[in-house]
């Protein structure tokens, strides 16, 4: 039997191993009254400020999410623009609550950060865009030379693994943001760029003559886009997880910003008046209202949405492959809502 010592002694270790500051993301941005998302330096249609100042892209709808779910408002929400050499400083010291950029996942960010990867929510691969006077078709073409990437990336460690796989020779040049890549290779300082597809196609759209650059069709490595957040605040992770399969799973029931308030009020199914939160309080468990994926959906619309007029036709003009719904033959599903 536990002495009333012994007891003591068990409960203190028991509260010291749990994180003193479990919840302290949320608390914090309720006090503030926003949501801080760290988002990158102005990549077209993924997160750039437009004429009037105001954030727009695939990236900042993600983060508009996050500020619904815990505000109803998409307004309330602070952008951090971040380098690839800031992004997760920002995140570990506290400036920005959650990011959400063009930031592939991998084993080291998710394992020697402190920060936790909650969930992947786009799907591209790197590859080159090169000027099409220099004649390559397929990536091995480019035997010989000078590549322009970002640094603090795994950019440039994926160029060197792939040349030294494919015994080709390569001479690569790093810079520190996306436009002053950009701004080199359009220079004539390299003959092609590798990144992902996503900055590729903005940087062949924003371009003077786009159809004076090419994407390659060779992909040399797989990349998965995601958020994350600080380790240790579980309810924070699970909401901005929650958020975004908001999005996914609105798609797969046909839930779109045009529908969703008529299909709240007429609804029968009971996976849809689930969601919705008119039977359930599915937001409960991470300190939400029952509605948010109603309110997610009513000001952005389904991840369909927004991917079209962000990365899609609306936007880079890329095809969603991967990004489509696992019942498209895509990999986009969401945990179930029960």
């Amino acid at each position: 039997m536990m002495t009333p010592r012994l007891l003591l002694v068990a409960l203190a270790m028991a509260l010291s191993a749990a994180p003193a500051f479990a919840g302290a993301t949320l608390d914090a941005i309720r006090r503030t009254g926003y949501v801080r998302c760290a988002v990158s330096v102005g990549v077209a249609h993924m997160s750039q400020p437009d004429s009037n100042g105001r954030w727009q892209g695939f990236d900042t709808e993600i983060c508009r999410a996050m500020a619904i779910a815990v505000f109803g408002d998409p307004e309330r929400i602070r952008f951090v623009p971040t380098t690839a050499q800031t992004r997760f400083t920002a995140l570990q010291s506290g400036e920005a609550d959650v990011l959400s950029r063009t930031t592939a996942l991998s084993l080291t960010r998710d394992s020697t950060l402190g920060l936790s990867i909650t969930v992947a929510h786009f799907y591209t691969g790197q590859g080159f865009l090169v000027q099409r006077s220099i004649g390559a078709r397929r990536a091995v073409d480019l035997n010989g030379a000078t590549v322009c990437g970002t640094q603090g990336s795994i950019i440039e460690r994926n160029i060197e693994d792939w040349a030294r796989a494919n015994n080709l020779r390569l001479t690569t040049i790093a810079f520190d943001t996306p436009p002053n890549v950009r701004a080199a290779f359009l220079a004539g300082r390299c003959d092609a760029i590798s990144d992902d597809m996503i900055n590729l196609s903005a940087n062949r759209l924003s371009a003077p003559d786009p159809n004076a650059l090419v994407l390659l069709p060779d992909l040399i490595q797989k990349e998965m886009h995601g958020v994350l957040v600080r380790n240790g605040d579980s309810e924070w992770a699970t909401l901005t997880r929650w958020a975004v399969f908001a999005l996914i799973q609105a798609e797969e029931f046909g839930l779109t910003r045009a529908n969703v308030e008529e299909a709240r009020r007429t609804s029968t199914d009971p996976q849809i008046r689930r969601f919705l939160g008119v039977s359930e309080n599915v937001g409960q468990g991470f300190g939400v209202s029952a509605n948010f994926a109603y309110d997610i959906i009513r000001h952005l619309g389904n991840y369909g949405e927004i991917f079209d007029r962000t990365a899609g036709a609306g936007g880079l003009g890329m095809d969603r492959g991967p990004n489509r719904l696992w019942t498209q033959g895509g990999l986009m599903i969401s945990w179930l809502w029960q």
